[in-house]
């Protein structure tokens, strides 16, 4: 049995695995059974006890049985580039991003041995084009990921940007010289590549520019939550303290933790609860009193990941629909807001600028101008949003435009780069 090297797309929402070795790639393999698409193992890890794990599909099944007790995670990767958050307490251990996220990729790993019969110990890892747009978040954030890796039993890691993967699959569909930008609209992070392409052999030489944004999916859904869902669990509260006379509202710092899906458990944190009990206490109506109960309860019942996928599909839905209705339904908290991609766009707008920024300084950086561009090569869910879409129509033109294949392009791509370290 020849040797292999495993490619993993480690994403703040999705991850899969493929392989390749002397023969030939191999596709991408089941992670995980429960899930519509096997190949695509969800990013999330729940603990209903110490040292207890779940993964993927079957995290959220558990998490949902053990009626939302334990500790769920999801978008660890958006912390590798955060020396702030060093880790967090579960249950009666305190874990490192690190190991976190080894626990994860320890399992894709055993996962992945047990389907190809194999002990493997190399990989090609995908990372984003830019962890951060500081150097020093980005080389802790690609330290960071080694480290989990290396955690998890890998000993040999090679890492490839995420738009540049997808650029190595999608040479395949070149029918001669062609100038292409790779836009990869992920969960965490939007990825932009610029490079000349032919069918012929993949040189690293060919990259003009790489850049991008720590900016895509999550934080889109955290512009509705902010703008259209939060005034509903107390985000707009106004406190007096005793003998105080101005009026206090909620730390932005919290509101963006409560506006962030991975952000939310931590306002169970006792410090924060303190000061969301002052806020409720000294509530200057009882509407807010109400709403502040709302998020206790949100927050105590660890309903964030529920709430959160609700506004996910209300955000599809608006990718084709001038107005959806969100629905959250649980005891207590009963939520119907009818919201309008009018303003959905409106809160978003500063989004879509500064990732349209990043592509445009990518441009620049690679000397192209967009009508030099042939093809531009989308890849992501968050590429179908029309204002993000409209942006793309206008500088390079509809017929220019591909929508490639969500959630394989980057894998395909990853494992097309682990054939080449045969040669």
């Amino acid at each position: 049995m020849s040797e292999l090297i495993y490619a993993i797309d480690y994403g703040t929402s999705n991850s899969l695995l493929a392989a390749a070795d002397a023969s030939g790639v191999k596709a991408p393999i089941p992670l995980d059974p429960s899930a519509a698409d096997p190949t695509v193992l969800r990013s999330i890890l729940y603990a209903p006890s110490l040292d207890q794990w779940y993964f993927g599909a079957q995290a959220i099944d558990q998490y949902m049985s053990h009626l939302a007790e334990g500790r769920l995670l999801r978008s660890m990767k958006k912390y590798l580039p955060e020396s702030s958050f060093s880790g967090t307490r579960i249950h009666d251990r305190f874990y490192n991003l690190t190991e976190i996220i080894a626990v994860f990729l320890r399992e894709i790993r055993v996962r992945a041995n047990n389907h190809f019969q194999q002990d493997v110990s190399s990989v090609v890892m995908g990372r984003p084009a830019a962890f951060s747009l500081d150097a020093g978040p980005d080389e802790l954030a690609e330290k960071r990921l080694r480290t989990a890796a290396q955690l998890a039993g890998f000993k040999h890691i090679e890492f490839c940007p995420e738009p540049l993967a997808a650029a190595y699959e999608f040479r395949h569909q070149m029918t001669g010289p062609t100038m292409v930008l790779i836009a990869d609209f992920g969960g965490g992070t939007s990825d932009f590549t610029v490079l000349r392409m032919d069918r012929g052999q993949f040189s690293d030489k060919d990259v003009l520019a790489i850049g991008g944004v720590p900016i895509a999916g999550d934080r889109f859904d955290g512009a509705i939550m902010r703008h259209q869902i939060a005034p509903h669990f107390g985000a707009n509260v106004v406190y007096r303290m005793p003998m105080g006379s101005n009026d206090l509202h909620l730390p932005h710092h919290l509101l963006n933790r409560l506006c962030t899906p991975a952000d939310i458990s931590f306002l169970a944190r006792q410090d924060i609860q303190n000061l969301l009990r002052d806020a409720q206490r000294w509530s200057m109506n009882a509407d807010d009193a109400l709403k502040m109960e709302r998020l206790f309860l949100l927050v105590e019942e660890h309903l964030g990941y529920k709430l959160f996928r609700s506004i996910e599909q209300t955000k599809i839905e608006l990718s084709d629909k001038s107005e959806a209705t969100f629905v959250f339904d649980h005891p207590e908290i009963e939520l119907k807001e009818q919201v309008y991609s009018a303003d959905f766009k409106n809160s978003s707008a500063d989004l879509v600028t500064r990732i349209t920024d990043a592509l445009d300084q990518t441009l620049a950086r690679a000397g192209v101008k967009p009508g030099e561009i042939d093809i531009v090569c989308c890849t992501g869910g968050t590429a179908k949003l029309p204002a993000l879409s409209l942006e793309l129509e206008r500088r390079f033109g509809r017929d220019k435009l591909r929508q490639h294949r969500h959630f394989h392009s980057v894998i395909g791509g990853l494992a097309e780069k682990a054939l080449t370290l045969f040669n």
